[in-house]
């Protein structure tokens, strides 16, 4: 159930409330704490998605027996690892790095885990990584977790490039509080929100910075 406070924006939950909810849903094992804890150590911003929504992004994709995904911003692999995790054994992770030195570490932490087989890391600019992947698809489902200002065009090639059934996942999507600002960054989100309604069925999902799922019509 909700009420009026917690519809409009009240959240209830506290630190301790999410760690033992994390280390009962979503806990780590020693790979996923290996590549969790890779940016800090090497010097990279920690904004990986946090483990319960990784764990999210898995179990949707696993849901929607997904077998072939991109994702966009791959950082130091950790939601790489979390996407492959929903793949059977032949399944296949396209991620998209444009830092050549996130890209490295990526690799390492891939390899560490034993997925270097299934995941493969693209270096470059997520626009013109894309259509080098286009004749692999289509795709089961695509993790946009990259650069704000290009959702709308990330939206766009998902739409193109997904399978009926696909799972769109945007990350961010609330634009760190921003959304409604009168600017180019936020109106390219507030345009992938609206054409990722007019191709998928559509919901958001109110995590701290919002998470946008959609599935493929």
């Amino acid at each position: 159930m909700a009420d009026n406070d917690s519809r409009a924006g009240l959240i209830y939950f506290t630190r301790a409330l999410l760690d033992w909810t994390t280390q009962t849903h979503a806990p780590h094992d020693a790979a996923l704490q290996y590549a969790f804890d890779a940016p800090a150590k090497h010097g990279m911003p920690a904004i990986q998605l946090a483990p319960s929504e990784a764990k999210l992004t898995e179990l949707l994709l696993k849901l929607a027996g997904a077998k072939k995904v991109v994702e966009l911003g791959t950082l130091a692999g950790y939601s790489a690892l979390r996407l492959a995790r929903a793949l059977p054994a032949d399944g296949e992770v396209h991620t998209i790095e444009f830092d050549p030195r996130h890209a490295e570490v990526a690799r390492d932490v891939i390899a560490h885990a034993g997925e270097s087989k299934r995941i493969t890391v693209h270096v470059g600019a997520g626009l013109d990584v894309l259509p080098t992947l286009e004749a692999k698809g289509p795709f089961c489902g695509i993790f946009i977790d990259a650069d704000k200002e290009n959702y709308d065009a990330y939206g766009r090639w998902a739409a193109k490039h997904l399978r009926p059934g696909g799972v769109l996942i945007g990350d961010n999507v609330f634009l760190f509080s921003q959304l409604l600002d009168d600017s180019p960054r936020a109106a390219a989100m507030r345009r992938f929100h609206e054409e990722a309604r007019a191709h998928f069925d559509t919901v958001c999902i109110p995590t701290p910075d919002g998470l946008l799922l959609g599935l493929k019509r």
